[in-house]
């Protein structure tokens, strides 16, 4: 079948692109793999009118919404191949190929995680990896950051906007920075392990310490991890999009690539990655996506298209 648009990813971004579409009366496809960032974190903060929300159930009354019009059609799956075939795009869902006219990426980023045993019985609930997002629970806390990126001195001493202390973990590595910044750390009174993490301690939304290798236990009731993640952009190299140099795709004001037709959105993109700005990159994506089609026919099974506002231009 050939569709007006197919939206590959089923997260936030991807939800409201295809709402979007569907609105604007486009026979639309969403693929959803189900690997959506949050699934394991218990709250998202921030979202206006839901604060707090389960992420979960907000995919899930996303997914109804979008059930509700006849227009959109929702189907789980893995993208593993996208073309661009004359003025359409194909892609492949499981072996199966699926053409359309415009193809929005909304596949996400994909984070590295400690290698620190007991790290899942807490991720989500005790152990997360936006200060943005989760920052505000930490208050009067005591933090232990697990990373060793090239930003993790950033990164920990913002999380002093709300903990009481915090210490930072290079899990067995050595520290990245520089002595100017071992010592800013310090002043702030900042302490800085090498030793390899161990493994977290307490019970899931009880956590109380993280153990390092050689005993020692850092008491903590929170903590939060900057290892690395990477934006899950092989589709858009797969079609020839442009990326920055850390892998973001790069988009216009309309959130369209390089390429023509192809758009993208979310935290595949560059710019903050929280849920409503991920839903309001998918909404301006779909958006702009439908009115592309603006005078075209589209799909077979489509409505009659409204004329180009441009015959009737000044």
């Amino acid at each position: 079948m050939l569709y007006d648009a197919v939206v590959v990813g089923g997260g936030p971004a991807g939800l409201a692109a295809g709402l979007w579409l569907a609105r604007y009366r486009r026979r639309t496809l969403l693929v959803d793999a189900g690997e959506h960032r949050n699934r394991w974190v218990e709250q998202s903060h921030g979202y206006f009118t839901r604060d707090p929300a389960s992420p979960l159930q907000l995919l899930a009354e996303g997914c109804a919404q979008l059930a509700a019009y006849p227009f959109a059609e929702r189907i789980g799956g893995s993208v593993t191949a996208a073309a661009r075939v004359d003025d359409r795009f194909v892609v492949t869902v499981d072996g199966a190929e699926h053409e359309a006219l415009r193809l929005v990426l909304a596949t996400g980023v994909e984070d590295a995680f400690p290698q620190v045993e007991g790290f899942f019985d807490h991720y989500g609930a005790s152990v997360f990896h936006c200060p943005s997002c989760d920052g505000y629970e930490a208050r009067g806390r005591n933090v232990v950051v697990l990373g060793w990126s090239e930003h993790v001195a950033a990164f920990t001493v913002t999380l002093l906007d709300w903990a009481a202390s915090v210490t930072l973990v290079t899990d067995g590595r050595r520290f990245p920075g520089d002595e100017s910044q071992r010592e800013t750390l310090a002043s702030y009174g900042v302490r800085v392990f090498e030793d390899p993490a161990e493994r977290f301690v307490g019970s899931r939304g009880s956590l109380t310490g993280v153990t390092l290798q050689g005993g020692e236990e850092l008491p903590c009731e929170m903590a939060f991890f900057s290892v690395a993640h990477k934006p899950r952009n092989g589709l858009a190299r797969m079609l020839g999009a442009e990326t920055t140099p850390e892998g973001c795709v790069v988009v216009d004001d309309d959130q369209q690539t390089s390429v023509p037709g192809l758009y993208a959105c979310g935290d595949l993109t560059p710019g903050m990655q929280l849920i409503q700005v991920a839903a309001a990159k998918g909404a301006v994506a779909g958006i702009n996506a439908a009115q592309s089609l603006r005078g075209e026919r589209g799909a077979p099974l489509s409505p009659e298209p409204a004329p180009d506002p441009e015959v009737v231009a000044p």
